[in-house]
């Protein structure tokens, strides 16, 4: 399942739909992961600082806006600001987007993780964070 969620190394993060087969997949690797709803100011930052487009199956970072217009060719999606709109509204081209960006490699939070092993609601890490996600991801860009 973190395979299908392209999650394959520590310190990963993509954008997925949420939505209920999804749902089933985040409970079913919850142990491993943590996830949230990301506000646009943390969408914006990871794919202004982190962003990388899939070329060729190749990792190549996203320098300007003919690079974006040249991976995707469609009017939807002529910069990177338009990335940006797709992902946090989950527009028709969501997932041509997603699948277009290579996953974000983080670096470890600043600060350390509190405790790996237990849920976030227990004081721990893992599991869903909702919005304070935010707070996690600024720590890591």
């Amino acid at each position: 399942v973190l395979q299908l969620l392209r999650l394959r190394q520590i310190f990963n993060a993509v954008f997925v739909r949420f939505n209920k087969p999804m749902q089933n997949m985040l409970r079913m690797v919850e142990p491993y992961i943590t996830y949230g709803y990301p506000s646009l100011k943390t969408v914006r930052a990871l794919i202004y600082k982190r962003g990388h487009l899939k070329v060729n199956n190749q990792r190549v970072k996203i320098a300007d806006n003919k690079q974006v217009k040249a991976k995707y060719n469609n009017d939807a999606v002529v910069c990177v600001e338009d990335i940006v709109n797709q992902v946090v509204t989950t527009g028709k081209q969501f997932t041509s987007v997603t699948n277009g960006l290579w996953p974000f490699k983080l670096s470890p939070p600043k600060g350390g993780m509190r405790q790996k092993r237990r849920h976030f609601v227990e004081g721990g890490d893992f599991g869903n964070r909702e919005s304070l996600i935010n707070r996690f991801l600024h720590r890591m860009i």
